[in-house]
């Protein structure tokens, strides 16, 4: 956290001039590149297949040649997208924007990660930085330990849906704020339950993004489409999950022993329906805590060592559970997680309906093994420490030694 935080110089030295063997490589990746594109829409599998072989062995040359990052994002391995290609095309990410979200100014990003240094009327200089917390929605009113006044009123199912797709729905902001700000805007943060069950996330930023000037999400309610397919759908989970049919190779309805609606069918009646809504959106609460820290005060170090304590911790010891009414709170928000879909792949789709891609007969609608829906988690699968790739500079493999320094140090 220290190593990043109010920091006045770039993590980073800025890219040295490609050399000749370098421009050489890169150029001959952009050829295979092209070349794939062709053989792909033509159907050529097996020349697809060569061309991948070829790319990774010119990007491991590059990797070689002391050049950082990647050239161009790598194709998916096997057939994750063969039922697009079988049909001779790929299938692209929908751009559509909902109408409800306002509008934010957008700049070009710069290539830098400092924020902005002031000058004080006796000629010091200084250099602020952020302390950000984000929560989700109300749900409805609750009491001081985090459970409803009202449980049958409490929007279980909302709630569900919003923890799954809360790393999508931080993506989001942190790629609007840095259009909005137009330069590399740094965090390291952590994601914890509330009391509420609810997840919530705190973030130091690198700079200051004053109120009312471009820093436009952090006054403003972000959303994210997050779900499914949306005409094909219902919004809640049947209570007859389908059965799978060995000679049709499919997921089907019980009662009409008709074949569930594919994946890549309900992609398609997305793209051709102008009307189609998502299942579910996801939107920060009306509350955002924005506040301005300065370097070497007690209250930076007070909000490092809260971010800090999280690192050993689970989500399910941030609070503990001790009353009836806090175990019945957990038990609805748990039963609702088994259900809620969590990714394209998830077996849950099948009780709304949609067969997940790449269905299989092993699936098991309301059983998928997804951390999400694992009780202790509440929803929060991915990862609980946040930080940005250019926070401090280093490396994984640096990371990893600095926490094996660490684990020495204390076993002494």
């Amino acid at each position: 956290m220290r190593e990043g935080w109010h920091r006045g110089d770039e993590p980073l030295p800025p890219p040295e001039p490609a050399t000749e063997e370098q421009k050489a490589l890169i150029l001959l990746r952009g050829h295979l590149e092209f070349s794939r594109d062709e053989a792909s829409r033509a159907c050529e599998w097996d020349q697809v297949a060569d061309l991948d072989e070829a790319i990774s062995e010119v990007e491991e040359a590059i990797t070689a040649e002391g050049l950082r990052g990647r050239i161009a994002p790598p194709h998916s391995t096997g057939d994750e997208d063969q039922g697009d290609e079988d049909n001779g095309r790929r299938r692209k990410r929908s751009t559509k924007r909902r109408q409800d979200a306002p509008d934010l100014p957008r700049r070009k990003v710069e290539r830098r990660t400092v924020g902005k240094t002031y000058t004080a009327p006796d000629g010091s200089t200084y250099r602020p930085s952020m302390w950000l917390t984000l929560t989700l929605d109300s749900y409805g009113p609750v009491r001081p330990d985090g459970t409803p006044v009202n449980p049958d009123r409490y929007d279980y199912r909302r709630a569900a849906w919003d923890a799954v797709h809360f790393p999508r729905l931080l993506d989001r902001f942190w790629q609007n704020l840095r259009r909005c700000e137009g330069w590399n805007v740094q965090y390291a943060g952590c994601v914890e339950p509330q009391r509420r069950l609810a997840p919530h996330a705190h973030f130091a930023i690198r700079g200051d993004h004053p109120p009312g000037t471009s820093c436009a999400p952090l006054r403003r309610r972000r959303t994210t489409r997050c779900g499914g397919p949306p005409s094909t759908t219902s919004s809640t989970p049947t209570d007859r999950p389908p059965v799978w049919d060995e000679d049709a190779s499919a997921w089907i309805d019980p009662d009409t022993r008709q074949p569930l609606t594919t994946w890549a069918e309900a992609l398609d009646a997305i793209d051709e329906d102008p009307d189609a809504e998502p299942v579910h959106v996801v939107r920060f609460g009306a509350q955002v805590d924005a506040r301005g820290v300065m370097p070497g005060t007690e209250d930076a170090e007070r909000t490092i060592r809260y971010v800090t304590k999280y690192i050993t911790k689970h989500t399910g010891d941030c609070h503990k559970i001790t009353s009836g009414r806090q175990r019945a709170h957990l038990d609805r928000l748990w039963q609702e997680l088994r259900v809620t879909p969590c990714t394209d792949r998830c077996a849950n789709w099948l009780l709304y309906g949609v067969q997940p891609k790449k269905a299989h007969a092993k699936l098991r609608p309301g059983r998928c093994k997804g951390k999400v829906h694992q009780r202790d988690t509440l929803g929060i699968g991915g990862r609980r420490i946040l930080i940005s790739r250019d926070w401090s500079g280093k490396t994984l493999t640096d990371h990893k030694h600095d926490a094996t320094g660490w684990a020495r140090r204390c076993s002494r």
